[in-house]
């Protein structure tokens, strides 16, 4: 008889995640499903709602999304090709009209070619990228720092009916 999965735990001190909305995509160029639906899958299993938009998501079908679910506390945003630089030409335009109303985290292979450096990270900032996360492990930590430092102002998707 196969072993059955153990069941997700909530770190001590990590704030409940029941009802808490993050809207998830590829960059707009990029085709790569694989990864998106496996942190989909995770992040769902941790107790998130996850809207996932799919892949080849440009920034104003993010930001469409930010309008349809207001209680959003984050847009997660992956790319394997490296083209990410492009593909998020116009998030700061969507940010400071305040379509696109909370928190930018991206992940993944952000640059083309083997040679990573600082500028590209450097870059994405300038776009309005807010967290840029080097593992997939550092998604669920983050998601709960940047909630726990939101609190007070946020009210979950289960709140929000």
């Amino acid at each position: 008889m196969p072993t059955p999965m153990p069941t997700p735990t909530r770190p001590t001190g990590a704030p409940e995640r029941d009802g808490r909305l993050v809207i998830l995509g590829v960059a707009a160029s990029d085709s790569h499903a694989v990864a998106n639906h496996l942190i989909a899958h995770a992040l769902r299993a941790d107790g998130f709602t996850v809207v996932n938009l799919g892949t080849c998501t440009p920034v104003a079908e993010f930001a469409d999304a930010c309008e349809r679910h207001p209680q959003a506390e984050a847009v997660l945003i992956g790319s394997l090709n490296g083209q990410i630089h492009e593909d998020l030409h116009d998030l700061a335009d969507a940010k400071r009209s305040g379509r696109v109303h909370c928190p930018v985290l991206v992940g993944g292979n952000l640059s083309v070619g083997s040679v990573k450096d600082e500028a590209s990270v450097a870059r994405l900032y300038d776009l309005g990228v807010d967290r840029v996360l080097t593992s997939a492990a550092d998604l669920v930590p983050t998601l709960d720092a940047l909630y726990t430092a939101t609190a007070p102002d946020f009210v979950p998707a289960a709140a929000a009916r």
